[in-house]
Order: C-alpha cells, then sequence, then structure tokens
C-alpha cells in the first residue's frame, strides 16, 4: 500500500545511465520513506515500493554481480 508520505518524491524519477533511449527500461523515485519503481511505458501505471535498506542491497548486487545476497 502507498501511503500520501510515499507518493510524495523527494527526487524525481529517472532512467539507468545503461537505458538505450527507448522506452523498455524501468525508472526509479525517491520519497522519504521508499524507492518507488516503474515501468517507462506506462509512467501512470502500477509502482513497487521498496526500503531503502532493500533497493541499496539491491544495487550493491547488480554492481558486484552477486544474486541472492544482500
Amino acid at each position: 500500500m502507498t501511503t500520501a508520505q510515499d507518493s510524495a518524491l523527494t527526487r524525481p524519477w529517472r532512467k539507468s545511465s545503461r537505458s538505450t533511449g527507448g522506452n523498455d527500461c524501468v525508472e526509479v523515485a525517491q520519497t522519504a520513506a521508499s524507492c518507488l519503481i516503474r515501468d517507462s511505458k506506462d509512467p501512470d501505471g502500477a509502482r513497487l515500493a521498496v526500503g531503502p535498506r532493500a533497493w541499496a542491497a539491491f544495487i550493491r548486487g547488480v554492481k558486484h554481480g552477486t544474486r541472492g545476497r544482500s
């Protein structure tokens, strides 16, 4: 569930620097309580909200090539 606090962006939506310029990617934004993820092809559609620690662990895993570990 997304609350009013969760929907007020503290940083704007952004695409990965590795995005190909098309709309086949995800976008990420930040709120005070979570990181939001959405499909760039459907910006008004569903959004996934994850906590900042979970997002940081995911990014660390991507950068270091690990999966399933925090």
